[in-house]
């Protein structure tokens, strides 16, 4: 399970440089490609986990929300540590919430959201996202039928304390981003199944930046970055990139 695809990366090329984040029980695989992609293009990516994420079920149920958002914080500083002036950030879902979060908080040359939340559904329903994760994470180990089903009853009986958290975290940075001015571009599914896509608007029209625009997608589902219409994807994210106020 520990493999590159579920590590944090860092590809330095130019440098501009874009904080790539995940989402909710996610992993830098789900933003690997796009910074393939924009790596070919000149630019530096790094994508950090956030803490319990790419790792076993049993380290996420104890993070929080608090946690993930130092991580994200310590992956703007590790760029500027590494001589990166310039930071845009994009996200994918809770990975948007994050990229919205940091461009209220830290100076951003732009933002990119993903089928990103504004709205959240019970903490039973987000519960399930957290076992099916598990499933998942278990049968990549390569256990057994029986192993998994005692092992997610025992995470089933501990539950996640951080949930409620997580809502309200969704809530505040839903209740700040009128106070966000940089660049944005509004990337939402269609189809996504996770999230209410309204969510979209929710950000396109509360958000303060001249700057700004909404794109839908027919085809995705809510991993955009890795579906159907990720080449598209990948060229609008660029186009948006390619047209920031860079100074270098």
């Amino acid at each position: 399970m520990k493999s590159a695809l579920s590590s944090p990366f860092f590809f330095q090329a130019g440098p501009r440089a874009v904080l790539l984040l995940h989402g909710f029980t996610g992993s830098s695989a789900d933003v690997r490609m796009l910074g393939r992609f924009l790596e070919k293009h000149g630019y530096t990516s790094l994508a950090p986990h956030y803490k319990g994420h790419g790792v076993p079920p049993e380290e996420l149920i104890v993070s929080n929300p608090e946690e993930w958002w130092q991580d994200v914080k310590n992956g703007y500083t590790q760029l500027k540590e590494a001589g990166y002036e310039e930071i845009a950030v994009a996200g994918l879902s809770l990975g948007g919430v994050f990229s919205l979060k940091l461009a209220t908080s830290h100076p951003v040359k732009g933002v990119v959201t993903m089928c990103s939340p504004m709205t959240m559904r019970t903490t039973d329903i987000m519960f399930e996202g957290v076992l099916e994760y598990a499933k998942q994470y278990k049968k990549q180990q390569g256990k057994n039928e029986q192993e998994i089903e005692l092992e997610i009853e025992a995470i089933k009986q501990q539950g996640m304390a951080s949930l409620p958290e997580l809502q309200q975290l969704i809530y505040d940075v839903r209740e700040t981003i009128d106070l966000l001015y940089a660049p944005i571009l509004v990337i939402q599914s269609r189809n996504d199944k996770v999230i209410n896509p309204d969510s979209a608007n929710i950000i396109y029209d509360t958000v303060e930046s001249i700057d700004k625009k909404i794109s839908w997608y027919e085809h995705s589902g809510h991993v955009i970055t890795l579906d159907k219409e990720k080449d598209q994807l990948h060229e609008e994210v660029l186009t948006f990139l390619n047209s920031l106020d860079w100074i270098v």
